[in-house]
């Protein structure tokens, strides 16, 4: 008695005018159901067999039209069988089952890939350090294709399913050795283990599915930022390939120097000039601040050098901790090209002093006694 013929596509659940990736994922659902290592049912053997026949003919347009035109009757008795797995390439399933049971990416057909990294350098004056900046940048980057839309494919065409790897991105093969069978499998060479080839590609983007465009952004960067620092922008990289997240946007900075400032961490440093009548008698000077001008009070007699601590006149911490110091260092300025007046009447003061002032007359003493 004949054995009755069977509807491949009634197998795995689809139609007969079913695309070839609505055929692959009907297979895949379906072996994952029935595969022998996660059904132990007592059928579930045949009916993963009779699944993998079905597929091996569908999934190949000579076959399948073949079948569409004599059923199974037209096509090689060892083409669909059902009862080994001679002609069927399992590097496909099996990375699908592994990589869906353990949160991996599949192996078949063209992988999700991330997009690039990508670098941009930013400079910065004190003062924008001092009050945290919003600034404009522009860079390139690659995208998804506005033409194809990332398909790769030329407006109007298609991405076709490879026929060599059947959409699975790889092929395998087979050795017979004296130590027994060895199996390897590879990247289609046909598609360069993508699962699909284009016949037609986008103009656009040469049929990569991304192309390089110019992006503006904003960005905040806070107060403190010290140069050496970056900042990580999240998912503002390149576009990714076949799907792929974006990369990253890293920003690093750069502080410029400034004319009088000095930075020390969150510290400031500062040296200003002030007129020796001030250091000796005190008073009111004026002091540099970043942004800004601010008045301090030094007693008289002040020593040309001495270092002064304005507290919480620094630049503030980036992470929020204690604002730093500004140390401010004080000068004598000597007066150049004096007038007879001046001159006079500095050298009477000179005469008041005596001949070794106090200070000098210090110094000397505790030269030679050691």
């Amino acid at each position: 008695m004949a054995a009755q013929s069977r509807d491949f596509y009634e197998m795995l659940g689809v139609s007969r005018n079913a695309g070839a990736d609505e055929i692959k994922r009907a297979y895949r659902t379906l072996a994952r159901k029935f595969h022998p290592d996660f059904n132990r049912e007592p059928d579930a053997a045949d009916k993963f067999k009779e699944i993998q026949g079905a597929y091996e003919v569908l999934s190949d347009e000579a076959k399948r039209e073949q079948y569409d035109r004599y059923g199974e009757a037209g096509l090689n008795p060892n083409a669909a069988g059902g009862a080994g797995f001679n002609n069927v390439d399992f590097g496909d399933i099996f990375g699908s089952f592994f990589e869906d049971f353990m949160g991996g990416k599949r192996s078949g057909g063209a992988s999700e890939v991330r997009g690039d990294d990508l670098r941009e350098d930013i400079e910065l004056t004190l003062e924008e350090v001092a009050s945290g900046v919003e600034k404009s940048i522009k860079f390139q980057r690659l995208e998804t294709c506005d033409t194809c839309s990332g398909s790769g494919a030329k407006p109007g065409t298609s991405v076709e399913t490879c026929t060599q790897c059947k959409g699975a991105g790889q092929i395998r093969f087979s050795q017979n050795t004296l130590l027994g069978t060895f199996h390897t499998t590879q990247a289609c060479p046909r598609c360069r283990g993508k699962g699909s080839t284009i016949a037609s590609p986008c103009i656009s983007c040469s049929g990569t599915g991304r192309s390089r465009k110019t992006v503006e952004r904003s960005i905040k960067i806070p107060a403190g930022a010290d140069s050496g620092m970056r900042l990580r922008l999240v998912g503002e990289g390149d576009s990714g390939a076949s799907g792929g997240e974006h990369g990253d946007l890293y920003l690093f900075i750069h502080v410029r120097e400034h004319a009088l400032f000095e930075r020390r961490g969150n510290d400031l440093y500062v040296r200003i000039p002030v007129s020796f009548p001030t250091l000796a008698l005190g008073g009111t000077i004026q002091i540099p601040v970043v942004g800004a001008i601010e008045e301090m009070k030094i007693p008289e007699g002040t020593q040309s050098g001495h270092e002064f601590v304005v507290k919480g006149r620094g630049l503030p911490d980036i992470r929020g901790r204690k604002t730093g110091e500004l140390y401010i260092t004080v000068n004598a300025a000597v007066p150049r090209n004096l007038n007879p007046v001046q001159k006079e009447l500095l050298q009477k003061f000179a005469e008041t002093l005596g001949e070794h002032h106090e200070e000098q007359k210090g110094f000397f003493e505790r030269l030679f006694k050691h």
